[in-house]
């Protein structure tokens, strides 16, 4: 299901022993190990050893893997944007994403994290959507992350629409139940329909709380903020138990308290962090879909995504990049530096 980048540039540091592909995952030639427990974790490349123009596009340069088995997260990309409501382009993210992952290197020295020493991680490819078809890109996205799930790997996914949160919960609550939700965004989506259609990227939490995929009550939104066709446009979510804070009380303020109450809402149960990247105020992050004036810093974000540190991470997403309309290349540079923030707050990271 996982249509595959390869690159010699994309190796890591040790000789691989061919692995068997999982089943329904695409491979266009390159073999990646299992790594033997005393064999050395898959690292980026130093940009004093390899030059940042060479090599293909794979998420921080780390090595491209046939299969999730070995691995203790991956990266993966979902190119879909079929469920937009207004600008298009998202389906461009993930390629966008990876090529300013670049920039990033192996050390959190703000949190101690160090990732690469903890957890083997690879880059897994992209889900082979169908652009044509929503309904079979979200069977697809479902049958892919089930199986990396399945093999006790964490995702960590570039989006794409926020369309892609709602199969890939789907395969998350397969395994752990109900998780808990950190949400991220402008919007809330849980709106029912629109233009009389079910499934868009306004309405993945809808449906996953139809589906019981939410523990309810250990969900949080933050962000959230925008005009509305009616006076209290967040009644269903708090009638559901979700906690929803509005962009304009983090106005001006850390965000740190908060997400100490947010770790006591959570608990030690499962939680899933999804972030759209318009969460962000336009003016940090203009390539997306649908902006909305006044909001969160990028600094704030850090804040978000540092304070679940302890928490039981079991998978993530960042979605709505558009690059057409980030010219710059700064939306996508957040994207990916959000993407290692969160790679850093998975459990097992070791930190000092």
């Amino acid at each position: 299901m996982l249509r595959l980048l390869a690159s010699g540039c994309a190796r890591g540091p040790g000789p691989g022993v061919g692995a068997r592909p999982v089943a329904g995952l695409c491979h266009p030639g390159l073999r990646q190990s299992r790594q033997a427990s005393d064999a050395p974790r898959n690292q980026p490349p130093s940009p004093e050893l390899v030059a940042r123009s060479v090599g293909v596009c794979s998420m921080m340069r780390l090595p491209v893997q046939t299969s999730p088995e070995g691995l203790d997260a991956a990266f993966i990309g979902v190119p879909l944007d079929t469920g937009t409501s207004n600008r298009p382009g998202a389906r461009f993210g993930p390629r966008r994403i990876r090529e300013e992952s670049v920039m990033l290197r192996t050390v959190n020295p703000s949190t101690g994290a160090l990732p690469f020493q903890s957890l083997t991680v690879a880059d897994l490819g992209d889900v082979n959507v169908n652009l044509y078809n929503l309904q079979d890109s979200c069977r697809r996205i479902q049958e892919a992350y089930e199986k990396i799930v399945a093999a006790g790997c964490i995702p960590l996914t570039l989006g794409g629409d926020h369309t892609i949160t709602y199969p890939i919960l789907q395969a998350m609550a397969k395994k752990h139940g109900p998780v808990g939700l950190l949400h991220v965004d402008a919007h809330t989506d849980t709106t029912d329909k629109a233009l009389g259609e079910k499934l868009y990227h306004g309405a993945p939490f809808r449906r996953c709380v139809d589906e019981g995929l939410l523990d309810c009550k250990r969900v949080a939104q933050i962000g959230i903020r925008g005009y509305s066709t009616t006076l209290d446009p967040y009644r269903y979510n708090r009638s559901q138990g979700f906690r929803v804070v509005l962009a304009e009380d983090c106005w001006m303020k850390s965000l740190v308290p908060l997400m100490a109450e947010i770790r006591q809402q959570m608990g030690g149960k499962p939680i899933y962090i999804s972030f759209d990247i318009d969460a962000l105020d336009p003016a940090y992050a203009p390539g997306t879909g649908t902006p909305e004036i006044a909001g969160l810093t990028p600094s704030q974000a850090l804040e978000i995504i540092r304070g679940c540190q302890g928490l039981n991470v079991v998978g993530c997403d960042l979605v709505e990049v558009s690059p057409p309309y980030d010219l710059s290349g700064n939306t996508a540079l957040l994207a990916a530096n959000l993407l290692f923030e969160m790679l850093c707050a998975l459990p097992k990271v070791t930190t000092v």
